[in-house]
């Protein structure tokens, strides 16, 4: 199955449309904590080098200043990895940044297994299950490099906290320049059927695409949703395709405990309960490998996805 794969990765995505939103509004800055290349801020610092700060490795001094420059009115990115912008920096995020309601956006790069050799501690896949409960903050994820600059626009109009997921390198194109984006609402990407209904997000969408054509040409008919908001969830999309299908899946690049699948096990929990199987690392710590290869060992490739759609609808 061959797949073309975007020009540019989700990180470089996110500093181009920061640049053309800064050069509409001088109140945007951006912190990083040794992480301006590798988390989006070349551009912005060529082009702007009194609003893009690097303050070493002190991701809780990086918070604390765009806590405090939000609230002196700019509007504020801060960016690291993934397992520091949500577990090192999290009293921050709560307290100071989404208690008061600040505009402060959190980037997140090496999300999920994009991290692969660095290891256990650069592989960020507990940070949406880390960060979910905190009132106020909204979280994102983009697909490819075409969502993340229109998501990374949408976040910057957007007046309050945000915590948005990237990746390191370039990611398979998904979308194009028409990509549609609103918070809290899902983007329905193919409807062939009612034997299952494919809830995605992020890294894992390109997957999950491939997946339904292989079960497409073995006779199944499913859904695929996107949900490039996973909080606030759309949760009408959500129950729609479980009334529609009475079997769902989710397949994510993070932990099968408090992501995507969590989000959605919880409303059809209380809303309209329906079989729920969620694909994604499941509560184990990941090794260091290439990405594929890590893929491929936690069984998250689009065979391994069909193939649990396959076996569920079996036993429907």
């Amino acid at each position: 199955m061959s797949v073309v794969f975007d020009k540019e990765s989700t990180r470089v995505a996110f500093g181009n449309a920061l640049v053309r939103m800064a050069e509409e509004d001088d109140t945007i800055m951006y912190v990083a904590a040794d992480t301006l290349k590798s988390v989006g801020g070349t551009q912005i610092k060529q082009k702007y080098p009194n609003r893009a700060l690097n303050i070493g490795i002190a991701e809780q001094n990086m918070a604390l200043m765009g806590a405090g420059m939000a609230a002196s009115g700019a509007k504020v990115f801060v960016a690291t990895y993934a397992t520091f912008a949500s577990m090192r920096i999290c009293e921050q995020i709560r307290t100071f940044i989404c208690y008061p309601n600040l505009d402060v956006k959190i980037v997140a790069g090496l999300s999920g297994l994009s991290g692969g050799q660095e290891g256990v501690t650069h592989q960020g896949i507990e940070d949406v299950g880390v960060l979910r409960s905190i009132p106020n903050l909204v979280i994102v994820e983009p697909a490819d490099a075409a969502s993340t600059e229109v998501i990374t626009e949408a976040i910057t109009k957007h007046k309050g906290p945000v915590y948005m997921r990237i990746g390191r390198n370039a990611s398979p194109t998904v979308f194009d320049d028409t990509y549609k984006f609103e918070i809290g609402k899902a983007n329905s990407l193919i409807d062939k059927g009612n034997d299952a209904a494919i809830f995605t997000t992020g890294a894992a969408v390109r997957r999950a695409l491939d997946a339904e054509k292989i079960l497409a040409a073995e006779g199944y008919g499913v859904k695929v949703i996107e949900m490039p908001c996973i909080k606030p969830l759309d949760e009408e999309a959500v129950i729609a395709a479980a009334k529609a299908t009475g079997l769902v899946f989710t397949t994510e690049d993070h932990n099968i405990i408090g992501g995507l699948g969590s989000a959605v096990s919880e409303v059809l929990s209380e809303k309209y309960p329906a079989r729920v199987e969620r694909i994604g690392i499941r509560d184990q710590f990941t090794e260091s490998a290439d990405h594929e290869e890590l893929l491929d060992k936690y069984c998250l490739l689009p065979r391994d996805i069909a193939d649990c759609v396959i076996a569920g609808i079996k036993n429907k």
